[in-house]
């Protein structure tokens, strides 16, 4: 199911058909810090097999992440990024907020992610460190079914 929400002058969209895979791809290999030189190949796979969401400004993606996930009971989130001309005006936390209204991660009993210097972001929403991992945050929505 595609999943859209107009934010100001900005969509969030699940939408793959709208993501221009050449621009993620750069991003990721030339400018990220965790898939530096990652080939176009392993990109498009990647997104294939993920539930992703595209910011866009008229028409132009500007941010990106992507929610690796089984659908049922576990989810990791991915290759977040916002454009650097278009950081400082929220589009992260409007993103990271996007999908976590999305029926599919309100049901996953565990959402877990990886940041070296995002923290404060992502503690926004309820993601904790993992104990003994400074990188590793989670969210364990409940213990049982």
């Amino acid at each position: 199911m595609i999943n859209e929400k107009q934010i100001g002058e900005y969509l969030y969209s699940t939408n793959k058909s709208k993501l221009k895979i050449d621009y993620i791809h750069h991003y990721l290999s030339e400018e990220s810090y965790w898939a530096k030189n990652i080939p176009l190949e392993i990109v498009k796979q990647s997104i294939e097999g993920s539930l992703c969401f595209g910011i866009y400004h008229n028409h132009m993606q500007v941010g990106f992440a992507r929610v690796i996930t089984d659908y049922a009971t576990f989810g990791y989130l991915a290759d977040v990024f916002i454009d650097k001309d278009y950081r400082g005006q929220d589009l992260s936390k409007e993103l990271i907020k996007f999908i976590m209204e999305q029926e599919v991660i309100k049901k996953l009993r565990r959402f877990m992610l990886a940041t070296l210097d995002a923290h404060s972001l992502y503690a926004q929403f309820g993601f904790e460190s993992l104990e003994g991992n400074k990188r590793l945050m989670g969210i364990k929505f409940f213990e049982e079914y």
